[in-house]
């Protein structure tokens, strides 16, 4: 499953630092799938289907603090627990219901964020 950041978020920024995956963004702020990752060009993400790694994406919220959860693992991968909730002051990062993952796919999902998408033209060198 991936997390997310509710409207209840102080927007102090201590989860941005934390997540090892770059998937905490500032409210308004656009992101990219290349951000903090290894990916790289085009190919396809596992929850995300058909990706360009450095193509712009819409922010997920303007007002407050927000986790894309085609980037989150809740830090599966790099730590036992999600580093965002640990430091969350005010407890607004629960489990996103609409994005339930076993920690099996979360897994899959940190090795492909570290690898490099195959471009059009093959797999890169």
């Amino acid at each position: 499953m991936a997390i997310m950041i509710t409207d209840a978020c102080i927007n102090c920024g201590a989860c941005e630092p934390e997540c090892p995956n770059n998937a905490i963004y500032e409210g308004g702020a656009e992101w990219t799938f290349a951000d903090g990752t290894g990916l790289k060009g085009t190919g396809n993400h596992p929850s995300a289907g058909a990706i360009n790694a450095d193509a712009t994406q819409e922010p997920g919220s303007m007002d407050v603090y927000y986790i894309t959860t085609d980037k989150c693992t809740e830090c599966v991968g790099h730590f036992d627990e999600p580093q965002c909730v640990q430091v969350c002051p005010v407890a607004c990062i629960p489990v996103h219901p609409q994005h339930i993952e076993s920690r099996e796919t979360l897994m899959q999902k940190y090795l492909r964020l570290q690898a490099t998408l195959e471009t059009s033209a093959g797999p890169k060198p």
